[in-house]
This record gives structure tokens, sequence and C-alpha cells, in this order.
């Protein structure tokens, strides 16, 4: 169980998209994801008559390493710590640091 999902709202911390926030659209490996908008690299495509692509130049979104993100708290506005909790049901849940938040209703 990831402290990072598909589908979260992230906030980039460092590197040279430090402060843009996005959502996570996929887990690449164990320590990378990738974040909607963030890490955008432009990819020299041949063109592909048998599949119908066009050759170009292609931008898309590339990696991010997991440390360099954190997870967007909505009521503090800002990145926050993420930590784990098991609750009365025996249900693992994911919660803020800051205001012990659960995340996983």
């Amino acid at each position: 169980m990831g402290k990072i999902r598909k589908g979260d709202d992230v906030v980039v911390i460092s590197g040279r998209d430090k402060g843009k926030r996005g959502s996570v659209l996929a887990i690449a490996s164990d320590r990378q994801i990738v974040v909607e908008g963030v890490n955008i690299i432009k990819r020299h495509t041949k063109p592909n008559p048998n599949m119908g692509k066009p050759g170009g130049i292609v931008a898309k979104e590339a990696a991010v390493d997991v440390s360099n993100v954190m997870l967007f708290n909505p009521k503090m506005g800002r990145g926050d710590r993420v930590g784990f909790k098991v609750l009365d049901n025996g249900t693992k849940v994911r919660v803020f640091k800051s205001n012990g938040e659960v995340l996983d209703a």
C-alpha cells in the first residue's frame, strides 16, 4: 500500500516544476509516478502510416520521483506528509500528518 496512489492530487516540492500541482496519472514503478502537467518532455516521433500516426514533435509527461512530490491537503492549502492508521474496524487508512484527517473513507 503506497502513500501516493493514482488519482491523488499532488504538489511538486523540488525540481524545475516546483510549486506545480496536478493529479497522478499513473504509477510508473515503485519510486516513479506520472503527474498531469509536470515534467513535460518533447519526443521526436517517426510517422507510422500502418497505425495512422503522424510524425512530428510530441509533448508528453515523463515520470517524476516520488520523493519530489507531496500529497496536497485541501484544508491546509499546501503539500502535506502522509502516514497510516488502523481504524477500530481493522481497516488501514492514509492520514495527513498535520491534522490527522483521513484520506481514504
